[in-house]
């Protein structure tokens, strides 16, 4: 019945959406990101810049 493909292309669209939704949230809740701590110590210049 061709009255009812735009509802057909609605409930696609929204499936695709939610879908879509679903994957973005999962790719960003499931990244884990764990700092390196690096014992790196920073050198300390005592030089005085006097202009």
């Amino acid at each position: 019945m061709p009255q009812m493909a735009p509802m057909n292309w609605m409930t696609l669209f929204f499936m695709f959406i939610i879908i879509f939704m679903i994957f973005n949230s999962l790719n960003y809740f499931s990244f884990m990101y764990s700092p390196k701590t690096s014992k790196q110590e920073k050198t300390h210049s005592s030089i005085n810049w006097k202009w």
